[in-house]
């Protein structure tokens, strides 16, 4: 008779393994209050509540909205896939599961003022079949090409790796103190390009409020890291920062950079790349399988939002609008740890 690989009891205590998916790209979102009044969402493409494997996208033919935004083409794809023995040339082991999400704009131009050849927002998480709640996270693939204000080009240093290396022992990015220091490193520094930038005029308040909130608010995330405290209102942490370390300066009268923002007089203020790390609660009702007992809770879901604009138009323009942008994140069975 043969021999029974694995006894009764370790068949029993095994813990059924998954992954469940999710991630979301647009093209284009926002409103506009004037010149016309008018809500736009463009591309929109999700993976949602998946433990499939699956590719979706979407394409956008040149759209125009009055000839106030408009833009050439535009797509968006998001896939979930599972890697099994996958190997580096230095033999580190990336099986596990692996969710893409990416977003492309081609041939942008708001009011004549911001124009762009193309601009790519891609973010991929990772989660190892070890020690896999929280992913390794990389924005390869992101860039702008050709950024203009007026005609002029726009100049920057990206970082594409502020959020560093997955953390040790499976750790949340927003209890990790290395990933804390580096946020709140750059929101020093961009505070100081602030101050610079308005040393004539004053800073405003409002602006001058925003960066001081934000350190603060890491401080108290380092405060509570041990305990892993839920620290916010909504009950989730969530943190913002920017892979733009430094803009260089616009030769326009009036137009003002600091940090990843482009201050501009009679028209707004675009940010560039601004990156959302937050924690939230698992989002699907799938049953937890285990089979040596009832249900377990499994862990909540680390994502990453990457957003290439965000612009707030005021004068000739009013409105919003956001995009590229890109989620990515996930959640794994009790048994995926």
């Amino acid at each position: 008779m043969a021999a029974n690989p694995k006894s009764p009891v370790a068949q029993e205590e095994e813990t059924e393994r998954y992954h469940v998916y999710h991630a979301e790209a647009h093209v284009l979102e926002g409103h506009l209050d004037h010149p016309i009044k008018q809500p736009f969402r463009h591309g929109r493409a999700v993976l949602e509540k998946s433990r499939r494997e699956d590719h979706i996208s979407e394409l956008v033919k040149e759209t125009s909205l009055e000839g106030l935004i408009s833009f050439k083409a535009g797509f968006t794809r998001v896939s979930g896939s599972q890697l099994k023995n996958k190997a580096d040339l230095w033999g580190n082991d990336h099986s596990g599961w692996v969710t893409l999400s990416t977003s492309v704009v081609e041939g942008l131009n708001v009011l004549e003022v911001i124009t762009a050849d193309r601009m790519v927002a891609q973010v991929s998480t990772e989660h190892p079949l070890e020690d896999g709640q929280v992913p390794k996270v990389t924005f390869l693939g992101t860039r702008f090409d050709n950024l203009r204000v007026s005609g002029f080009p726009v100049e920057f240093d990206l970082d594409l790796g502020i959020c560093g290396t997955k953390p040790p022992d499976d750790q949340p990015y927003l209890y990790d103190s290395g990933f804390l220091d580096r946020v709140e490193a750059q929101l020093a520094d961009h505070k100081a390009q602030l101050a610079d930038a308005f040393a004539t005029e004053g800073v405003p308040e409002p602006l001058a409020r925003r960066y001081s909130a934000e350190i603060e608010h890491i401080k108290k995330l380092k405060e509570n890291a041990d305990a892993r405290a839920k620290n916010d209102q909504d009950g989730y942490p969530k943190l913002k920062c920017s892979l733009v370390k430094k803009i260089g300066k616009i030769p326009i009268p009036g137009v003002k950079t600091f940090g990843n923002v482009i201050f501009i007089p009679d028209f707004g203020t675009v940010a560039l790349a601004d990156v959302e790390v937050g924690i939230e609660a698992r989002h699907y009702d799938f049953p937890d399988r285990k089979r040596n007992g009832g249900p377990v809770e499994p862990s909540n879901s680390n994502y990453f939002t990457l957003r290439m604009l965000d612009m707030r138009l005021g004068c000739i323009g009013g409105g919003s609008l956001n995009g590229p942008t890109v989620t990515s994140n996930g959640s794994g069975s009790p048994g995926h740890h």
